[in-house]
């Protein structure tokens, strides 16, 4: 049973905390002088007062979650932070309507990265310091937070961190799940200082190296500068292609190679060592059909980078991959499908379940020779039954269903069949850029109104990996 007052309290906390996460964008409106800085307060006044009355009025019933309130809280939270999020953009001016507005922000906090800026240094960099900031935010999850500094959520917790978190299989690097998220978020805070310091060392801003750092840790993508990473030097490239694979790696293995001091944990790692061989593989194509660049080293670090930065769902531009070779754009597209690892901040349908949907097709044929036989279906140390198996081929029939309906609305809005495919591609798996008119040097302005609401409900469901969104759609879940 759903109760109203709780479920309000706890969506007023996020609320409230999106606001007081958007004073920060109020600071660097000072900093450089701009003339919105009255406008950056009154988004944060409104934010903070609609959350702290929510919270007030929901205080009288604050209780410990249930599980049907976990999902509830998920889905609309999720919805309410990107809402609001999209305050700075709307009193900025420069973003033209609400749908755009709204567009960045479900783009930011989901860590997409697809953007509807044409000329995005002439925007205040306050504006462009909210939008790094809240890919950062989104990137290990609003929710995880909470579960990590708020006590009172009880036995809730555990739902809440399982529904958010990306992948179908979830380390846990403690026995409380609370412990959990808190080390799983601080690993993820000392990975951002190590990348904000290296960027400064190599040349960065200080404004430009914390935005950058938020958004490659998040696997997000937005950039300061109309070239993205294409306007800095190798050096900066090669420190952001390290800290985008790093960043699709499970986040437990990071922490426990951080407090027990050796890397094995990786390399025993199913997953990451299928994430390595894929990173590999893909590379090792791409720079064979990579002509544009005659030096060694610039084709290396442009097509790991663009590999890394694809597969990883970052969305970061070196070069446009849709001039290279066309066994280049495939590999790039097929990418487009596969995401780093569970428990990282990647979006995507998961080296994991690729893995698992793998095994199961090599399990199926030896049935076929050997009908008797019961073969288990094992990913490293653990043995999947059978209801988690369907549940991942379930996953995978929704993730495709919600990509077609996606290029279907583009289609009938006017896109060509490859950008309204590869938009919806784009848009579902976290990714940003797409092909055709929605390619790397280009992005989403051109999509209609209805069509950049269209992609931000995939947005949503590709962050939130569509079950806690169809639950909330379910009418089952809201009866007594």
């Amino acid at each position: 049973m759903i109760r109203p007052k709780v479920l309000l309290y706890y969506i007023g906390l996020v609320i409230a905390a999106i606001g007081l996460a958007m004073s920060s964008s109020v600071f660097w409106s000072v900093y450089y002088n701009e003339h919105i800085v009255l406008n950056l307060v009154f988004a944060c006044i409104i934010t903070g007062g609609v959350g702290i009355a929510c919270i007030l009025f929901g205080r009288q019933e604050k209780a410990i979650i249930n599980y049907r309130e976990c999902f509830a809280l998920v889905t609309m939270g999720w919805v309410m932070a990107s809402i609001f999020g999209a305050l700075p953009f709307m009193v900025s001016g420069y973003f033209g309507s609400l749908a755009n507005s709204v567009f960045e922000s479900v783009s930011g906090f989901t860590t997409t990265g697809a953007s509807i800026l044409t000329d995005i240094e002439v925007i205040p960099k306050s504006v462009l310091f909210w939008r790094s900031l809240i890919q950062w935010l989104g990137g290990m999850g609003i929710l995880t937070l909470f579960v990590a500094i708020i006590v009172e959520m009880g036995v809730g917790a555990n739902q809440i961190f399982r529904t958010e978190a990306p992948g179908p299989v979830l380390d846990k690097v403690t026995p409380r799940i609370r412990e959990t998220a808190k080390k799983l978020w601080i690993t993820y805070l000392v990975l951002s200082v190590i990348l904000f310091l290296l960027l400064k060392v190599f040349g960065m801003t200080v404004y430009d190296a914390l935005c950058h750092t938020f958004t490659t840790m998040a696997t997000g993508g937005f950039s300061t500068r109309n070239q993205s990473i294409a306007y800095y030097g190798p050096a900066i490239q090669w420190i952001i292609i390290v800290f985008m694979f790093i960043a699709g790696v499970n986040f437990s293995l990071h922490y426990l190679a951080f407090t027990r001091r050796r890397i094995s944990g990786y390399l025993k790692d199913n997953e990451f060592r299928m994430y390595l061989i894929l990173t590999t593989l893909a590379t090792s194509i791409v720079f064979m059909g990579i002509n544009q660049f005659p030096d060694l080293e610039e084709r290396i670090r442009i097509g790991l980078f663009q590999v890394i930065s694809i597969m990883t769902t970052t969305g970061f531009a070196a070069a446009d991959y849709t001039l290279w070779s066309s066994t280049g754009q495939v590999i790039i597209f097929m990418l487009m499908f596969v995401g780093g690892c569970a428990g990282s901040t990647v979006g995507n349908i998961k080296v994991g379940r690729l893995l698992i949907m793998t095994k199961l097709i090599g399990i199926e044929l030896k049935k076929i020779i050997h009908p008797r036989a019961v073969i288990p279906l094992h990913h490293g140390d653990k043995v999947f039954d059978s209801s988690t198996i369907i549940n991942i081929l379930q996953f995978f029939f929704l993730y495709m269903i919600s990509i077609l309906a996606g290029t279907v609305v583009m289609g009938i809005l006017g896109f060509d069949l490859l950008s309204s495919f590869t938009g919806a591609v784009a848009c579902m798996g976290n990714i940003g850029p797409a092909f055709g008119s929605l390619g790397p040097a280009l992005n989403y302005a051109s999509v209609p109104d209805a069509g950049k609401y269209a992609l931000c409900i995939l947005m949503l469901l590709g962050r939130l990996e569509i079950y806690p969104v169809l639950v909330l759609l379910s009418m089952s879940f809201w009866k007594r």
